[in-house]
């Protein structure tokens, strides 16, 4: 294929191809291993990734107008923890002019996600409410389907379409016709009574039932679920402030050997968070009691980050309930920071929103708060930007600072929830083990179960080719039985 078709392949994509085996990995299970239809798959995805130069859609390229219609966009997770792709069908209005480029904007969307989580699957939600005539477009609904089906490999889970009107029943019956049947067993159609069971409340709109105010404005580029309003918390007061003192001072007395290993020059925190000189002498960085020695860093421009993509946090038995963040400055200058998360009213980020000093590392405790679990839904995100040397560090200039850098000088990094659901783990176990090995995530899970359903597949059809020769075998026998005793029949009549 490469050298048949190198000059119609994006070198990027080769690339790859060449060196990230999950990509591959997934082209394969979405082919149900078998190489043929592997290469097709990945040739024809590739042609079309070139064609819509896939790898250069940026937000920047594409008209504004396609943003500011809402029609689709990214925002919220189903009950399993995907990611959900919205279509506002309603904003949609059939043009062929415009056609080209809100592909491109879908294309946009697939793989402005594809890069920012790795592949991880994605939802479609298909909001046909107050839909007509006007918003049917099968050609764009074709390609929508194209684009997981024949581009991006074992990328959808489930397409969740909810109320279709009855005037658009015979037009989903050609789309099914373009489905194979794994893919229209993923169809899952919908109204407001049984929506939920696959979309909690909590991540649907008040038309379909839910409770999710979120609102899609543009600019800016809504991006994932830290948009408006700033999901950001402040210092913690009062109650909060005396709780987590007296936590903080049990977790540092069983943490007491691993904070010693921790670099004692390590930036205090400012404000409320800011220790006691006694205990900045003693060289302890505070940390909570499912702290690690994170194994994984992510490490950005700016800032190095620990942990690179997890927080673990205990379930309501365990009772686990901090993390720590620690951030590392690379640079040559002073680096603000921010913490935001989707779920503002479940944790507390002490410090939220400060700055590094260069070289120096800080550490960011996140706490859930009151009687709050944690959930697989939930996320972090870190945004750093560089500060002129002359800037000050204090809250006035960081409120300052942020209004007016460049988004396109932002670092932005995001972590997931992890949620440990061992009752009673040793002590050993939980300091070395159970923070320390990523646990695998739905999408690992999915992969395993999709590879045992093709074996069990595979081993069904050998089972009933079996089945299928044990029948014949025995049809030929009775066969042959009957053809010997008509002979001996015969050869006794003439006998007699």
């Amino acid at each position: 294929y490469l050298l048949d078709k190198s000059d119609k392949y994006d070198s990027r994509d080769v690339e790859r191809l060449q060196q990230d085996d999950k990509w591959v990995e997934n082209y394969l299970i979405w082919r149900h291993d078998v190489v043929d239809d592997t290469l097709k798959m990945i040739d024809e995805s590739f042609h079309w990734r070139k064609e819509y130069t896939v790898n250069d859609l940026t937000e920047s390229v594409l008209p504004k107008w396609l943003f500011e219609s809402g029609s689709l966009f990214l925002h919220g997770y189903d009950k399993e923890g995907y990611k959900l792709f919205w279509f506002r069908v309603k904003h949609h209005i059939r043009d062929p002019k415009q056609q080209l480029e809100k592909k491109k904007l879908v294309a946009f969307w697939l793989e402005h996600y594809a890069k920012r989580d790795h592949g991880k699957p994605l939802t479609v939600v298909f909001d046909m409410a107050e839909t007509g005539i006007s918003h049917i477009d099968l050609d764009f609904v074709r390609f929508i389907v194209s684009c997981f089906t024949d581009y991006y490999p074992n990328f959808l889970t489930k397409i969740v379409i909810f109320e279709m009107p009855w005037i658009m029943n015979a037009a989903f019956k050609i789309v099914k016709g373009w489905l194979g049947p794994e893919a229209i067993s993923m169809l899952k159609f919908t109204n407001k009574s049984d929506v939920q069971e696959y979309i909690s409340a909590e991540h649907l709109p008040p038309h379909m039932g839910g409770t999710d105010s979120f609102k899609y404005s543009y600019p800016p580029l809504v991006d994932d679920d830290f948009q408006t309003p700033l999901c950001e918390n402040g210092p913690i007061t009062s109650e909060d402030e005396h709780e987590s003192k007296e936590e903080i001072d049990t977790d540092t007395k069983e943490t007491g050997e691993q904070n010693e290993e921790q670099n004692p020059n390590q930036k205090k925190m400012n404000s409320v968070e800011q220790i006691s000189k006694s205990e900045e002498t003693d060289k302890t960085e505070i940390k909570p009691k499912n702290a690690k020695k994170a194994l994984t860093t992510y490490k950005g421009p700016l800032l190095h980050i620990s942990p690179a993509e997890e927080l673990y946090f205990g379930s309501k038995e365990t009772g686990e309930k901090k993390c720590l963040i620690v951030l590392t400055n690379v640079t040559k200058n002073i680096v603000a920071f921010k913490v935001r998360t989707t779920a503002p009213e479940k944790y507390r980020v002490k410090p939220s929103n400060s700055s590094c000093e260069p070289g120096t590392s800080l550490d960011i405790i996140v706490s859930l708060h009151g009687g709050f679990a944690a959930s697989l839904q939930d996320r972090f995100l870190i945004m750093a930007a560089e500060m002129e040397p002359s800037s000050g560090a204090g809250v006035p200039e960081l409120t300052q600072f942020w209004k007016e850098v460049p988004r396109t000088k932002v670092m932005e990094h995001r972590l997931r929830c992890h949620v440990v659901e061992s009752s009673k783990p040793s002590s050993l176990t939980l300091k070395e083990n159970a923070f320390n090995i990523p646990a695998k995530t739905n999408e690992d899970l999915h992969i395993q179960l999709t590879r045992l359903l093709q074996i069990n597949k595979r081993l069904q059809e050998q089972i009933d080719r079996c089945l299928w020769f044990q029948q014949l075998s025995i049809v030929l026998s009775l066969l042959s039985v009957t053809v010997v005793a008509f002979c001996f029949y015969l050869a006794y009549t003439q006998r007699s």
